[in-house]
């Protein structure tokens, strides 16, 4: 191969071509660094997210250890309520025949009394005191 005077000889275009390489791979170095400096950053991340998720899933499973605690007390008291509105409703008609059974004595009570005093008064009549 002739070398013209205007065209550069093989040897400078080799070193052309190294220049070249040697230059793109100063930019992959950079590039590199750059993307392992990321990388880092991203693992220190996913490390952070990480224990933030842990953290989350415990919070969320003494939720809902709480939710079923409260869950069961509630069914409990629920169970214990509709006994005592039983209880009430059973007490309550207790009072009422207790009430009647009273106003019923009550009602005889008086008419024995007012028999009795009717009883009184005619031995009253029959029998003046002197």
């Amino acid at each position: 191969m002739t070398n013209t005077p205007n065209q550069p000889s093989r040897l400078e275009l080799i070193e052309a071509i190294l220049v070249r390489v040697a230059t793109q791979q100063e930019v992959n170095t950079a590039a590199i660094a750059g993307l392992t400096a990321k990388q880092e950053v991203n693992t220190n991340a996913i490390s952070e997210l990480t224990v933030k998720l842990e953290n989350l899933s415990d919070n969320v499973n003494e939720l809902t250890e709480n939710t079923n605690r409260v869950l069961g007390r509630s069914a409990v008291l629920d169970d214990v309520l509709l006994e005592l509105r039983d209880s009430h409703e059973q007490h309550q008609i207790n009072f009422e025949l207790h009430q009647q059974n009273f106003d019923e004595h009550q009602r005889t009570t008086n008419a024995a009394l007012h028999s009795l005093e009717a009883i009184l008064l005619q031995l009253l009549r029959i029998f003046p005191q002197q």
